[in-house]
């Protein structure tokens, strides 16, 4: 039954970001198809509170965990840590990232350093440091969150969409390499969703407004629409999807 195939009960997921927007609907949304959660929080830790209880009232179980992936050993922290619990995700959601608006002349090197650092860097550790369980027992997924300016660049986003860019190749070029042993790799993309992160400001025009009008769909999309697809690329229904980019943007990005 096609019901069954999105079950994931006895799963272990690791969710970045997942105090709130995007990384909480994920977190919760595979929780609620029996999923047990690691919440990995960077600053937020009374909404990754909120978030851990949300999951143990879904009858899951949650673990609380912060990290903050700028920095350049936090990765192979966060892996000892987990490892000394016993803890060995299935399932690896690479949410968290980080962005810097500034216009594409003004970025400086500080910058460029702290999104390359945490939007490619940290992933590319963290594919390398939970790889191995998922190969071992021929089974994982990871889904990284890409973002529509991978096609779409915004002005005022140059090395946010060129991390966004690089990642994606980054997912093409580990899942032909584990495609075959039963670990699948792709890349989520959402558009404009609602969530705190649209309300921080861009310089020369107002983000959510203008996209507003360039969205063929005619409004913004909500964190659970990144949630089902998210479900779905984590479970066994999505077990042939493999190295791609699936888009959750209401077509901004064609």
């Amino acid at each position: 039954m096609l019901k069954e195939r999105f079950d994931l009960t006895s799963r272990l997921a690791l969710v970045t970001g997942a105090s709130q927007g995007i990384g909480r609907s994920i977190a919760l949304g595979l929780a609620e198809y029996g999923a047990d959660v690691i919440v990995l929080y960077h600053s937020g830790k009374k909404n990754a509170e909120k978030v851990a209880k949300e999951i143990k009232a879904l009858n899951q179980k949650a673990y609380l965990f912060q990290s903050d992936l700028s920095k350049n050993q936090a990765p192979e922290k966060l892996f000892a840590k987990l490892k000394k619990k016993h803890l060995f995700p299935d399932i690896l959601v690479i949410n968290a990232s980080v962005q810097v608006a500034r216009p594409w002349a003004d970025m400086t090197e500080k910058d460029f350093s702290y999104q390359v650092n945490t939007n490619i860097r940290a992933t590319l550790q963290l594919m390398q440091l939970f790889m191995p369980h998922l190969l071992e027992q021929q089974w994982g997924r990871i889904v990284t969150l890409g973002s529509v300016q991978e096609s779409r660049p915004h002005p005022a986003m140059i090395v946010y969409a060129a991390t966004k860019a690089a990642v994606e190749n980054m997912v093409k070029n580990v899942a032909i390499q584990v495609a075959d042993k039963g670990v699948t790799v792709n890349n989520l993309a959402p558009g404009v969703i609602g969530t705190p992160r649209i309300e921080e400001p861009v310089p020369e025009i107002d983000e959510e407004i203008h996209q507003r009008m360039t969205i063929p769909a005619g409004g913004i999309g909500e964190p659970e629409d990144c949630a089902a697809v998210a479900l779905l690329l984590c479970s066994e229904a999505g077990r042939f999807i493999t190295g791609q980019t699936i888009f959750v943007d209401g077509g901004m990005s064609l």
